[in-house]
């Protein structure tokens, strides 16, 4: 009876050790997974192109990123930003930076002048994020309200992808491999010299303006696939001519002069009605229930827009 006791012992000894062995290497594992330089965490990356995604050049993107910084997770923003476009990718930086988490690095690949004479760079905002892209003003938004602390211009070879960097495919070459090296926690000082943040190229955005005739602005963009209009009209700038919801708004666009209910959201029109919107972002905005304003009415972005004070 003893012999047989001694045997359960050890039996139960050797199940108990093997499990905790399992979820000692398990966990193991996951933390060797999931860490970067120094055993720190890995940084979340945002990730936005206009590469669409017809071919494979997201993906290169992403496995180089993952190669440099295996496991990290990278959210793509999106990589259907209208071709060329900077300030649309501007905007979008600035619309999708306060969800991701104060340390987050964004790599921002659209640059219609890759290869020329335009730095590609590193900045860190003062609210502690790190964006890594060309300098062509994709930053301005993002600078005018979280401010830049520092600057620094990719130069290291180190945070390439090699020696054979293509004068067309920074993205893969230079932008998502210095993306990973900072999400890994690698010294952001050692990709190459500071850069007066004075000097960062800009963009000239402007907001709407209200003056003694009413208010000034112009559509700025679509809202995805829906075609509503995006104004540069903040809802604090609008609110100066005293509409209030239930209101019909005269809202001239280009050549066409509109008379729009200006409400909450689009069930407030019956289907295939125009309106006026407050949206998501704060800003006013001009839709159809169920429809495109844009295709409509034949509306492009830089369209002029005016609006009367209310009276």
């Amino acid at each position: 009876m003893r012999r047989l006791d001694l045997f359960r012992k050890i039996f139960v000894l050797l199940v108990v050790a093997g499990f905790l062995g399992t979820g000692f290497v398990r966990e193991a594992s996951a933390q060797s997974g999931s860490a970067g330089s120094a055993g720190t965490a890995l940084r979340t990356i945002g990730f936005m192109t206009d590469f669409d995604v017809k071919d494979d050049a997201v993906g290169i993107c992403k496995a180089v990123m993952n190669g440099v910084a295996p496991g990290v997770e990278i959210i793509d923003i999106t990589h259907q930003a209208t071709p060329y476009d900077i300030a649309q990718g501007a905007r979008f930086l600035a619309g999708s930076s306060p969800y991701f988490p104060k340390d987050a690095v964004f790599v921002v690949v659209i640059d219609p002048t890759v290869g020329s004479t335009r730095k590609a760079i590193i900045a860190r905002s003062k609210t502690g994020q790190y964006f890594v892209l060309p300098d062509n003003g994709l930053l301005t938004l993002v600078q005018d309200r979280d401010g830049i602390d520092g600057v620094r211009q990719i130069t290291n070879p180190e945070w390439m992808i090699g020696a054979k960097t293509s004068s067309t495919f920074h993205g893969r070459d230079i932008f998502s491999p210095a993306g990973a090296h900072l999400a890994r926690g690698d010294d952001w000082t050692k990709a190459g010299p500071a850069v007066e943040v004075a000097s960062l190229v800009r963009l000239s955005l402007r907001s709407a303006v209200v003056d003694a005739s009413g208010l000034h602005g112009e559509v700025i963009g679509t809202d995805g696939p829906f075609g509503n209009l995006v104004l540069n009209v903040p809802a604090e700038t609008f609110a100066k001519l005293g509409y209030h919801v239930g209101d019909v708004v005269p809202v001239q666009v280009g050549d066409h002069l509109y008379q729009l209910p200006f409400v909450k959201t689009f069930s407030d029109v019956a289907v295939g009605k125009p309106l006026a919107y407050i949206d998501s972002r704060g800003r006013l905005s001009l839709g159809i229930n169920q429809n495109s304003f844009a295709d409509t009415y034949g509306v492009k972005a830089s369209t002029p827009i005016s609006i009367a004070a209310k009276r």
